[in-house]
């Protein structure tokens, strides 16, 4: 007997066990739910029979009536600053009142410090700051606090973990700004589930959001990270909020990068860079000297190239070691590069420009912890090996930018004029780019510009040029 019969259908309406379904189509009725209709086969037509269908009414009393654009107060989205400049680069400015800005890191790489050493200067510019810790108690707070030199009056320190209690808080105090340490860890007891699951992560973040945006309270929320890198929790965490600040650096490196993943308030293509110590964590307004070595001392394998970071023009250095080899595999290893990258440039210059690497292994680096992706540092790498293997220092002030293609070509990048004005403050002589360059605008003072189509070529002006 089957599952539509009129049969077993009257027998379920009179049981009374189960809701009947029908199909808006053909008039078809099962006793369960299905996605698609057993008699004229048509998607997504059954439904409950009798079922009610809910529609929120309109309320009674608007609080907040409609008003022309003109005469909204553009004051209340005006910026106002942190007191560091580097984060208020990458919000575009300073945090906007009844803001929510996620701030989102792996543990330990100094999103509690920085934003300590914010709350502390936004309290004595006098404005009144809730910090609410759901990791650490008060005390260990303030024995970071006085470590950084971030003590304050106006700043209060609550170490809570539940949901309403943080908002009695914020209603008690009515604080400037508050900050919160980590949205993972505070709970709702309205919501079943433990501290940190989805259901949790909504119900903690919606309240937060609606408290900022009613009480015009700028807030700062330290988000947890999975193992790929991602912000824990559901991704509407990442819709509701007004900016994402993703906090990135090694370990085992002092340098810190902060950028804007989502700002609604400004541009998503600024770095902050920081200094993380054990005094704290302090801005780097230059930090191109953190990536050179001693330019001083002038070696074979190393060369000079400038990255972009957002907008930020970086000068970083890469630096190589070509050793014979009589293993039938030759060792390619990196630190701070793509390894993929990598070995496709290695055999481009093999094939290409005629660098013999097949019985040679080859170890590359960058200087100061910094981690290069885009394909501008095509050409140092390159230069750096070709360097190593002719053991012939590539002249001193030389800077070399652009990406290498299979076929042998170097293909301009983006950014070039600003990229090259960095190299001339830093006192660079020489650059090597991109056919072409030469035609785009006027070039800094002082730096004297070559222009290479291939690989080859990039080679022979790199090391033949006087030292």
């Amino acid at each position: 007997m089957s599952v539509g019969s009129p049969t077993v259908c009257g027998m379920a309406s009179k049981a009374g066990t189960k809701p009947s379904y029908k199909c808006s189509e053909c008039g078809w009725a099962a006793i369960k739910w299905v996605g698609r209709c057993g008699e004229c086969q048509a998607w997504g037509t059954v439904s409950e029979v009798g079922a009610v269908s809910v529609r929120t009414a309109p309320a009674a009393v608007v609080e907040r009536p409609a008003l022309p654009i003109g005469d909204i107060d553009v004051r209340r989205a005006q910026a106002r600053s942190t007191g560091v400049g580097e984060f208020d680069r990458v919000l575009g400015g300073g945090i906007v009142p009844g803001a929510v800005v996620l701030v989102a890191g792996e543990p330990g790489i100094g999103k509690s410090t920085l934003l300590l050493d914010v709350a502390a200067r936004a309290a004595r510019e006098g404005a009144t700051v809730l910090y609410v810790s759901g990791e650490e108690s008060a005390a260990q707070v303030r024995v970071r606090a006085e470590r950084i030199e971030a003590m304050a009056k106006s700043l209060y320190l609550a170490s809570e973990t539940d949901l309403a209690t943080v908002l009695a808080q914020v209603q008690r105090l009515e604080p400037d700004l508050v900050v919160v340490d980590s949205v993972q860890t505070i709970s709702s007891a309205e919501v079943e589930g433990a501290a940190g699951n989805v259901s949790q992560v909504r119900e903690v973040t919606g309240s937060l959001i609606g408290a900022a945006k009613s009480r015009g309270i700028a807030m700062l929320l330290v988000g947890h990270v999975t193992k790929d890198g991602s912000i824990a929790g559901p991704r509407m965490l990442e819709h509701l909020v007004d900016v994402v600040v993703q906090f990135e650096g090694d370990r085992h490196s002092r340098l810190r990068l902060v950028r804007a993943v989502k700002n609604r308030y400004g541009p998503t293509d600024e770095v902050g860079c920081f200094d993380l110590s054990d005094v704290g964590i302090v801005g780097l307004p230059d930090p191109s000297g953190l990536f050179l070595s001693s330019r001083t001392l002038v070696v074979p394998g190393t060369c000079v190239t400038v990255t972009l970071e957002g907008r930020r023009p970086l000068v970083a250095e890469v630096q190589s070691l070509v050793a014979p080899t009589q293993i039938p595999t030759p060792r390619r290893a990196t630190s701070g590069l793509d390894s993929s990258r990598v070995a496709m440039i290695l055999a481009v210059l093999d094939r290409r420009a005629g660098v013999p690497l097949r019985q040679a292994d080859t170890y590359l680096s960058t200087v100061g912890g910094v981690r290069l992706t885009e394909p501008a540092a095509d050409l140092a790498v390159a230069l750096a090996v070709a360097s190593a293997v002719q053991d012939r220092p590539l002249p001193q002030g030389t800077v070399a930018m652009g990406e290498v293609g299979l076929a042998g070509e170097i293909r301009p990048v983006t950014g070039i004029p600003r990229r090259l004005a960095e190299a001339a403050r830093l006192g660079f002589r020489t650059a090597i780019v991109p056919t072409g360059v030469l035609g785009s605008g006027t070039m800094p003072e002082g730096l004297k510009v070559h222009e290479v189509g291939d690989i080859f070529s990039a080679v022979q002006q790199a090391t033949t040029s006087p030292r």
